[in-house]
């Protein structure tokens, strides 16, 4: 996987795209695109953005409440960078997932959350987007990331563990749901 670069907490409609590696072939090379607000906008409200008609794959972009819960909390001052999300973009354009930060870090740790599109699984998008996910949180000065992830998402789990991550525990989630607690802390020198 390619090194990603240090990328600057910066207004989300201003980022620059992130160039992520993902393997094997079938997905040769993705990059992650912050939305805009406009577009969180219309996610929010089971809208396609305009600019994505015709180049998003079914099941792709974050559903309306993810798209709510990061305007909400940008809406009381929160980091654009931290609570907004990312498309994952392949070269051609087309859009095979999402993910992001669920928020802005807490006592030196984050919480990501990443979802591809059914036609896009098990080809390294994930694996990919996490990666981009753990260089850029841990570039911006996080000491540790975690992701919340159901017993039964088998798939989920082998991206996490495949990357490093170790289970911490397990607990209930506000949906009451039971979900395992995975967390990366890297090598010092890694970053």
């Amino acid at each position: 996987m390619t090194e990603v670069p240090p990328v600057q907490p910066v207004h989300a409609a201003a980022a620059p795209a992130v160039a992520v590696a993902a393997s094997p072939a079938p997905v040769a090379r993705l990059s992650l695109r912050p939305l805009a607000l406009g577009e969180l906008a219309d996610l929010a409200a089971s809208r396609i953005p305009a600019g994505m008609v015709g180049r998003v794959q079914p099941g792709a972009l974050p559903p309306a409440f993810v798209a709510q819960r990061a305007l909400d909390r940008i809406g009381q001052g929160a980091s654009e960078f931290w609570c907004a999300t990312f498309l994952i973009v392949r070269d051609d354009g087309e859009i095979v997932g999402g993910c992001g930060f669920k928020g802005e870090p807490a006592k030196g740790r984050v919480e990501i959350a990443y979802g591809i599109a059914p036609a896009h699984r098990r080809q390294g998008a994930a694996a990919a987007a996490v990666q981009a996910l753990l260089d850029l949180a841990f570039s911006n000065g996080v000491r540790e990331v975690f992701a919340e992830i159901l017993p039964e998402n088998a798939a989920s789990i082998a991206v996490v563990r495949k990357l490093g991550f170790r289970l911490d525990c397990t607990r209930v989630d506000e949906d009451g749901d039971v979900v395992g607690m995975y967390s990366f802390a890297p090598p010092v020198e890694r970053y």
